[in-house]
């Protein structure tokens, strides 16, 4: 397949099991991410970087020695994550806004650092990650389901602004799913599925140009039952997370 790929968010969870998942696959993968240390340095087609996705000035240092190595990019996944469970009268602006730098602006970053590669080849693939409660809500987490509204809304604007150049904007919605970033819920751990499944099966997803990525056809009709009943969805998500907070605390 010998594509050429930057994953932010990858040492760790659901990006991590997909660095993996690509590399077994044949792919060129360049993992971003603030630490390392998780990831098989070995691997030939694998190229390891830290770096944050809130700093431009090391992002464009990291994506020209990319380039300087492989001579284009073919799929930037913006997968990196800040999720913080704080009640809203509790939190301060600053929470949110951390929150925004990494979730929305650190995407940001990334395609303003990868955009002119991408139009000089004349095509691309950018995979934004999302999440339902995006559009569904979720209570204590104001900041995180913010971005992710922000995000959908951004992937599709940039989708229908560089169509005619060939590169393709599109979101990633994976279930529930066992992370460090939905540690915070309180929901237990059987509930939430298993991060190696759902990494292996996005990674299968890479490269897609459908509007909407899904591991597959089951979370794909919980994702169109969570848009289209936005608002029941937003009520049972909060019962689910009350009630197995009460329970761990009785």
């Amino acid at each position: 397949m010998n594509r050429h790929i930057i994953i932010t968010g990858a040492n760790n969870g659901i990006g991590l099991t997909m660095t993996q998942s690509l590399l077994e696959m044949g792919d060129c993968v360049a993992a971003l991410d603030l630490e390392v240390d998780n990831i098989a340095h070995t691997h030939p087609g694998l190229l390891p970087f830290r770096c944050d996705v809130t700093n431009p000035q090391r992002i464009q240092t990291v994506v020209d020695e990319i380039f300087s190595q492989w001579g284009k990019v073919d799929v930037l996944i913006n997968n990196a994550c800040l999720a913080l469970f704080i009640p809203f009268e509790e939190r301060s602006l600053d929470d949110i806004r951390r929150e925004f730098e990494v979730n929305y602006f650190g995407y940001l970053n990334m395609i303003r650092a990868v955009l002119p590669i991408m139009k000089k080849q004349g095509r691309g693939v950018v995979h934004n990650f999302s999440s339902g409660v995006g559009f569904t809500g979720m209570p204590g987490m104001t900041g995180y389901t913010s971005t992710k509204g922000a995000v959908e809304s951004l992937t599709r604007t940039l989708a229908l602004e560089y169509a005619s150049l060939g590169i393709t904007f599109n979101v990633i919605h994976p279930p529930l799913t066992r992370t460090k970033s939905s540690s915070g819920l309180g929901i237990p751990p059987e509930m939430m599925a298993d991060p190696a499944i759902v990494g292996r099966k996005l990674a299968r997803q890479v490269g897609k140009t459908n509007p909407v990525l899904t591991p597959d056809f089951s979370n794909q009709f919980q994702l169109w039952v969570s848009y289209h009943f936005r608002v029941q969805m937003g009520k049972l998500l909060a019962m689910m997370t009350e009630r197995a907070k009460n329970t761990k605390s009785s």
